[in-house]
């Protein structure tokens, strides 16, 4: 009888922390150093550092699922409004490429701010989704790169848009793909998007790979941390290290916000989340999209987050790469 009860209670243990609900749990994650993660030859050296600031995330568990219900900054999806629709592997594949597009974007801005040229070389087309109602279903995966469409060069994702456009619905198309270092060729159907009747595509998602080349060279090993929020701090910490003056002034320097490549700042998701992240990690001074004063902007979002969480950190608000930089230099150096 003993052996059965402590049967029964492996299997609650077990269910409470293994078991996977279909909801997605967001928290607060952490202040990560910039410096290490980023090389640029004959950098400077800072006395403080610029931070990313992460979300972190996970599918939950019964055991996670009450815990997070009773914090306050742990937020709960249903699962497919996060994933929407996309496998783990869709989904993460995608998070990479927009981590791989926003460091490019940074590189970019830096540079421009800092007086210097940069350029492009241009390494193919990849699959980053594929739509589960359309034909390509059955053909494509994420990480295919699309070589060639009816023999035609694909180089851009530009020159897939413009081949299929010329088409109809019905249509085949031979597609010669890169997967798993193997060519493939395949034939698929063009159909209209299930939620857009008047479009016709192959129903993939694809995105341009290019290499930014620069002088002097930078290097970014960001691991396997995805999404486009960090583009804001990593222009500056490549700023910071282009340039001689120390932009930190001895500060711990966290914030968030997509950065174009004209340098403008946006919106991202869990700005409150981070607010707690960098208080937690000992921030001095966290940068918030200002979404040009809207209502319910990320900075205001992270003020009132600032203000609740009683933090000493100072909420600063920007709606371009400069005015980061322009505030930074204002700054009296850490005493």
């Amino acid at each position: 009888m003993q052996l059965v009860g402590v049967a029964i209670t492996l299997v609650i243990i077990l269910f409470l922390t293994m078991y996977r609900l279909p909801y997605y749990i967001y928290e607060p994650g952490n202040a990560s150093a910039l410096d290490p993660m980023i090389e640029v030859d004959q950098a400077s050296n800072s006395e403080g550092d610029m931070h990313l600031v992460t979300v972190r995330g996970g599918q939950a568990t019964p055991i996670y699922y009450l815990w997070s219900k009773i914090q306050p900054y742990h937020k709960i999806y249903p699962i497919e409004k996060i994933r929407q629709g996309l496998s783990d592997e869709e989904y993460n594949h995608i998070q990479l490429q927009y981590m791989d597009s926003s460091q490019d974007q940074a590189i970019a801005v830096a540079f421009q701010e800092a007086g210097l040229d940069v350029s492009y070389e241009f390494d193919g087309v990849y699959v980053t989704y594929v739509e589960d109602k359309m034909p390509a279903s059955e053909v494509f995966q994420a990480g295919d790169q699309i070589l060639s469409l009816d023999g035609h060069p694909v180089e851009r994702t530009e020159d897939s848009i413009q081949y299929v456009e010329q088409k109809n619905a019905g249509d085949t198309i031979e597609v010669e793909i890169m997967r798993n270092g193997e060519e493939v060729t395949k034939n698929v159907e063009l159909a209209p998007f299930p939620d857009d009747p008047e479009k016709i595509g192959m129903g993939v998602g694809l995105v341009t790979k290019r290499n930014i080349v620069t002088n002097p060279e930078v290097k970014i090993n960001s691991e396997d941390i995805g999404g486009p929020s960090a583009g804001l701090m990593f222009s500056l910490e490549i700023y910071d290290q282009l340039t001689e003056e120390d932009y930190t002034k001895g500060y711990q320097v966290c914030g968030t916000g997509t950065i174009s490549e004209e340098g403008k700042v946006g919106r991202i998701g869990g700005i409150d989340q981070k607010v707690v992240a960098s208080d937690e990690d000992g921030c001095d001074l966290f940068f918030a999209p200002n979404e040009q004063g809207a209502e319910n902007s990320d900075y205001k979002i992270a003020a009132e987050t600032a203000e609740r969480i009683e933090t000493d950190m100072d909420i600063i608000p920007v709606d371009t790469f400069s005015e980061a930089v322009d505030y930074l230099k204002s700054l009296e150096p850490k005493g």
